[in-house]
């Protein structure tokens, strides 16, 4: 059986867990309580020595220790419905779109909530090492981030979907550091129309609520 590792508070999981529900993928979940802090336990670094989720073991006991493994393992595995586009041209604007929506948008709240939040403290990065808080690169994702809704707002216009003509990991992506933001109160203003219009219909999707 397919042992899926989930936190469902956390944005990173839940870009997988969009993915497993869209592929139809069985599996069965394992919550790891981050608030609790067991990825940093023993038997959480057995699975994953990166004390990180998603992680995914499969059925030969390998496992995937990252979105991208994992939704590239996904999409081998089962090709319908295609998330990474069909066309080369697809392929690569969804792959664009998925990087800005992460890096601009994604890790840009990443850095303003990890370098401010006092529960966050020695741990402004993920994963097994403590590093220090820089406070000043929370006012950079805070700024990053703003740049960004305006860069998404605008590709959106006229569009149902970010890339491409279909659903693809570019707007899981994206809806999840848009829902994210909320943590922030970094999210777009009510005249970022096409962004609201956007979310609200993917709603309709059973996947987003999973």
């Amino acid at each position: 059986m397919i042992t899926f590792y989930d936190f469902p508070m956390a944005p990173s999981p839940r870009r997988a867990r969009i993915v497993l529900h869209e592929k139809e993928i069985d599996h069965e979940t394992v919550v790891v309580d981050l608030s609790r802090q067991e990825q940093m336990g023993d038997e959480f670094r057995a699975i994953n020595p990166r004390c990180t989720v998603p992680a995914l073991r499969l059925d030969n006991g390998t496992v995937l220790d990252d979105n991208a493994s994992i939704l590239a393992w996904a999409e081998a595995a089962r090709p319908k419905p295609p998330l990474l586009g069909t066309t080369p041209l697809e392929k690569g604007e969804v792959a664009g779109w998925n990087a800005r929506a992460e890096f601009e948008g994604l890790l840009a709240i990443a850095e303003a909530l990890r370098n401010s939040s006092p529960r966050m403290k020695g741990r402004a990065l993920t994963g097994p090492v403590d590093f220090e808080q820089i406070p000043e690169l929370a006012a950079r994702g805070r700024a990053r981030l703003a740049h960004f809704w305006e860069v998404l707002n605008e590709r959106l216009a006229g569009r149902e979907f970010l890339a491409a003509e279909q659903f693809s990991v570019a707007d899981i992506t994206a809806l999840v550091a848009l829902d994210f933001s909320r943590v922030i109160k970094g999210e777009p203003a009510e005249d970022h129309e096409e962004i609201w219009r956007w979310r609200t219909s993917l709603d309709r999707r059973p996947s987003v609520s999973a």
